[in-house]
C-alpha cells in the first residue's frame, strides 16, 4: 500500500471516495477504537479501516487506513445489532 496522502477539496473527496466505491460494499459498521467506523475484512483479516471526524453532526473528514502495521494497532469491535 502506498504512502497516506491527504485529499481536501469536494471534487477531491469525492474521486477518492468512487475509487473505493467497491470495497465499499463490502464494509462492516464497526467501532474503530471506541469510535463509529468502517472495516473491510477479506477471510476474518482486515484489509481497511475507515475513521470519521465529526463536526456540527456532519462527516468533516475521514481516514482511510490500509496499512497493515496502523490495521494492528486498532481496536476493532463488531456492533450488535
Amino acid at each position: 500500500m502506498g504512502a497516506a496522502t491527504r485529499v481536501s477539496g469536494i471534487e477531491s473527496v469525492i474521486d477518492e471516495t468512487l475509487h473505493f466505491a467497491a470495497r465499499a460494499r463490502a464494509a462492516e459498521l464497526v467501532l474503530v477504537d471506541g469510535a463509529p467506523g468502517l472495516v473491510v475484512a477479506h477471510e476474518g483479516r482486515p484489509l481497511l479501516a475507515v475513521t470519521f471526524a465529526i463536526e456540527q453532526d456532519q462527516i468533516a473528514a475521514y481516514d482511510v487506513i490500509a496499512d497493515p502495521a496502523r490495521l494492528a494497532r486498532l481496536t476493532l469491535a463488531v456492533l450488535d445489532g
